[in-house]
């Protein structure tokens, strides 16, 4: 049976070409142009997260998250080498997921008064504005096909109920690595709209080894 993603009001599925295994950056169809801005703004609030997300906070200090939260250049890498149908859609898609929940857990920590609450709602917004444009600038029928068993394994982990969840689907990361993770796929997935940058190289290490 075809599983699918319910988000707003719309049924989810994603692309099922395979991810190319050369050592070379992943093959990524052309980032929609309305795609840009919105990451671009998300990307310069992002530059003050070394204040906000390390200086504001105690030492040491960490958040606890899914495993599949702390998503990294070399997560994308691995899920394009384990299964075939993963794309850039499944993963761009995935980014979203990952880093909504990533901004939840962090909002939750931070009491009302401190310093980086509102930074990091503001951070939130600006996703959320991104995610819009994403889901928008598809055609509707693109969201209706099975994601690949492993991408929706963790689809699965990540919306489970805390409650129902085993102590060793959890980690613990510095707010401010969630955020530069956030940053460095970013890079990666939506690379057409960050290639003039001196974030490019972020795109080079994107790759898979065949």
């Amino acid at each position: 049976m075809p599983r699918f993603i319910y988000h707003r009001n719309v049924f989810f599925f994603f692309n099922t070409s395979t991810c190319l295994l050369l050592i070379a950056p992943i093959l990524m169809a052309p980032t929609s142009a309305s795609m840009c801005t919105p990451l671009r703004t998300l990307n310069n609030s992002l530059s003050y997260r070394r204040r906000y997300m390390k200086h504001y906070f105690p030492i040491n200090y960490t958040v606890r998250v899914h495993h599949e939260e702390i998503f990294k250049l070399s997560n994308i890498s691995k899920m394009c080498l384990d299964e075939d149908g993963v794309d850039e859609l499944v993963l761009q898609r995935l980014w979203f997921q990952v880093n909504q929940g990533v901004l939840k857990k962090i909002i939750q920590v931070l009491p009302k008064r401190h310093p980086s609450r509102s930074y990091t709602a503001e951070l939130e917004r600006r996703f959320k504005d991104a995610e819009g444009v994403f889901v928008l600038s598809h055609p509707a029928e693109v969201f209706y096909q099975e994601l690949p068993e492993t991408i929706q394994d963790i689809w699965d982990r990540l919306t489970e109920e805390p409650e129902r969840m085993v102590d060793t689907s959890w980690g613990y990361a510095f707010p401010k690595s969630l955020l530069d993770n956030l940053c460095h796929t970013m890079y990666c997935l939506f690379h057409e709209c960050f290639s003039n940058t001196e974030d490019q190289q972020d795109c080079d290490e994107c790759a898979v080894s065949g």
